[in-house]
């Protein structure tokens, strides 16, 4: 099984109607399209992207759902301010999909720095029993240091407060730069 349908029959498993969800990397579209179709036309879905090419092919992709959508062209590093305040502690899941926009220009690539601010609002959004899942990419330029600092992040948080959060790394065996799907969820 590969790790994005690993990571949606995780993250499926808790969806329901009417969800509040985040797509954190837009990119092609689909993992959005994967969220809208679980919460329906009562759900909201937010996403953010730093290329308009990104938003673009979402809303194509997104057009004939019925879900509130909010798509945001700006990084993911800004949803704790742009997500209404109403809607803090109360989104059911957050995807993110590190690395580049495929098909696009491969210098544009999230940032160590920035994901890890995205992810520290992440927790803060999220509800209780809320999951959030992360696919990084040590096998390209950049996406190697990345990896490394948002693990060593979610180490350390859980470290300090276990009670908190739960996290399993899910990697391919024998294939050091393959993805690695990181599996959080929020415990209290």
């Amino acid at each position: 099984m590969r790790l994005t349908e690993i990571t949606q029959e995780w993250l499926a498993s808790s969806l329901k109607s009417g969800d509040i969800v985040i797509d954190a990397t837009l990119g092609n579209g689909f993992d959005a399209l994967f969220l809208a179709q679980k919460i329906g036309a009562t759900g909201h879905l937010f996403g953010f992207d730093v290329q308009e090419t990104a938003l673009e092919q979402s809303r194509q992709l997104l057009e004939k759902e019925p879900c509130q959508q909010t798509l945001f062209l700006k990084g993911h590093e800004k949803m704790g301010t742009l997500i209404p305040k109403d809607h803090h502690g109360a989104v059911q899941s957050i995807m993110f999909n590190l690395g580049w926009l495929p098909g696009s220009d491969k210098s544009i690539i999230t940032q160590a720095d920035t994901t890890v601010a995205a992810l520290t609002q992440s927790i803060a959004l999220l509800a209780v029993s809320g999951k959030l899942s992360v696919m990084v990419y040590p096998g390209h330029q950049g996406g190697d240091t990345e990896a490394i600092r948002v693990i060593q992040w979610l180490e350390q948080r859980c470290g300090q407060s276990p009670d908190t959060l739960s996290f399993e790394k899910v990697k391919v065996p024998n294939r050091p730069t393959a993805p690695i799907l990181l599996k959080i969820q929020k415990l209290g």
